[in-house]
This record gives C-alpha cells, structure tokens and sequence, in this order.
C-alpha cells in the first residue's frame, strides 16, 4: 500500500521521500526569494557565516595582537598600521575581533539551538503521541522550568557549574527545551487526529515509526520559523551571559564580552562598545527577518 502524508495546510503528499524533500527545498527557496524580507534576513545570516568561514583571510590583524591602545577609527598608529574600526583598551583591532568573533557565536548559538530542539522534539512527541503519564510528568517537568525567568535560570546554572562551553549550551537545553517540547506537543496533538495517522495505526506500524515519520515531517514548517527566532535569542541570550561575565572563555573575541570589557570606556570611546552591539543586533535581525521569511513560505505551501 502506498502512505501517504497530509501536510498542514490539508493536501495529501507522498511519505518519505528525498526527491519530493528535494523538490520542496527548491520550491522553498523560490517561494523565498518572493519575499523581500526573508532575503533580506538570508543576505545578513550569510553574510556572517561567510565572515566566519573566511575570518583568517580578511581580517586585518590577529584579533589578540596588541597595537596601540584607544585608537578611533580611521586612526593610524605610529608604526603606520590603519585600523578601520579603531582599538580597544589594550590595543587590540575591533575590526578583528568582530570578524573572528562571529565564530564563536556561529557556533554555539546554532549547537546550542538544535540540540535544545532535539531535547524538546523528543519529550514533545512522548507527550503528544503517547500521553498519559508521559504527557503528566513531561508537562509538570517543563511547567516547572518554565515558572523561573529563563535569564535567572542562566545565571543559577552557569554561576553553579562554571562558565564553560559545554555548561552554557547545557544551560540553554534546559531553559529551552520545555518551550519547544510545548509547541512539539500542540502541533502533535492536531496532527495524530489526522486520517493518515490513523492509517499507519491500522496497518501496525509502531510508534517510533509514527512519530518520526508520519508527524514530524508534518510539523517542520512552524518548527523551522521557531528555530529561527530561537536561533536570534540564543544569540542576544550568549551576548547577555558574556557582558554578565558568565560567557565563552577568553582569550578569543566574544561580541558580548567585548561589550564587558569596553562598558567603562563607552562614554569617552563609544565605538568600542557600539561595534559588537552593532554585529550582535544585525545577526539577530537576520534570524528574525528569515523566520518572518519563511512564515510567509509556510502560508503560502
């Protein structure tokens, strides 16, 4: 018997297939380059990435190289060096340190975010599909976590356990998992009513089957526009946690630490504080802008 799956817009489209997801990913873009919006969000999210990839090639200094100190920018030093964005308090190039900073938060933002999602995309899909007790404790488990403010819960977290990589993305785990297990759970709850589903039943299929294949495929188009603004506030979340003194290690350039270091000097030499709030809100901007971009996608598919 052929399966068949219903997508949430009501049309019936053939299961698990790589071609017909290679055709939706097309018509997606296509869809997506309607949308003046969305692209404009793609340009600035690729346009850091590519800052990232690339960083060794085009910036103009070691980001931990010392020059002269509290140059503004244009500003040349005595050894004729030119520094576009000017230096911090200790001589360092901000132009440098914003270009390799992209790396640390193209990285762990992104890691941090799915791995959130792949937390909450299991306890949603428990909870939705089998219920009963699963849904009782996950949901009282995720009510509870979610009763504390999520930036309290960071700084509890990474203040107990050290300001660590791996401890700040086990930190946005917890404090993000319950919110995509609560919208994994309601788009389950709509779509285990559907005839489809009601068929794999019939034919014996077994619940890891169900859920990995005949439900989730159907909730990626609200799960892909989360993961989108999810991504812009785990950015400003790391930005947060860098400036509080609780972020990624130094030495390497971190946008929100350098925010920390320069705070006492932004009055007297605001670019040192205004360029990594400048790098940190355009990326944010991007995130938020596509998942606009790809919500319109989702109304029109």
């Amino acid at each position: 018997m052929k399966k068949n799956n219903e997508n949430l817009s009501g049309k019936i489209v053939p299961a698990s297939s790589v071609g017909l997801a290679f055709k939706r990913a097309v018509k997606s873009f296509a869809l997506l380059k309607e949308s003046r919006i969305g692209m404009a969000g793609l340009f600035l999210v690729v346009l850091w990435i590519l800052i990232a990839i690339f960083a060794p090639l085009i910036a103009p200094y070691d980001p931990l190289a010392n020059f002269q100190p509290f140059l503004k920018p244009g500003m040349v030093d005595s050894k004729g060096n030119l520094f576009l964005l000017g230096t911090d308090q200790i001589g360092r190039d901000m132009l440098s340190r914003l270009i390799f900073g992209a790396r640390r938060v193209l990285i762990f933002a992104p890691l941090a975010t799915f791995s959130a999602y792949l937390v909450g995309i299991v306890m949603g899909l428990l909870a939705g599909y089998r219920g009963g007790w699963w849904d009782i404790v996950l949901t009282r488990v995720g009510d509870v976590i979610l009763s504390f403010p999520p930036i309290v819960l960071y700084i509890v977290i990474i203040g107990v356990v050290g300001a660590t990589a791996i401890n700040i993305v086990a930190a946005i785990i917890l404090a993000s998992g319950p919110g995509i297990m609560r919208i994994v759970r309601g788009l389950v709850l709509d779509i285990r009513t559907r005839e489809y589903i009601a068929a794999a039943e019939t034919r014996g299929e077994s619940d890891l089957f169900i859920m990995l294949v005949e439900i989730l495929p159907n909730a990626r188009g609200p799960l892909i526009v989360d993961a989108c603004l999810r991504l812009g506030f785990v950015t400003i979340t790391i930005g947060i946690l860098a400036f509080l003194g609780l972020g990624l290690p130094p030495p390497e350039p971190d946008w929100g630490g350098m925010v920390n270091e320069a705070r006492v000097f932004a009055l007297a030499f605001p670019h040192m504080t205004l360029f990594p709030c400048i790098a940190i809100s355009s990326l944010v901007l991007g995130f938020n802008l596509l998942a606009d971009g790809l919500r319109e996608i989702s109304l029109r598919d």
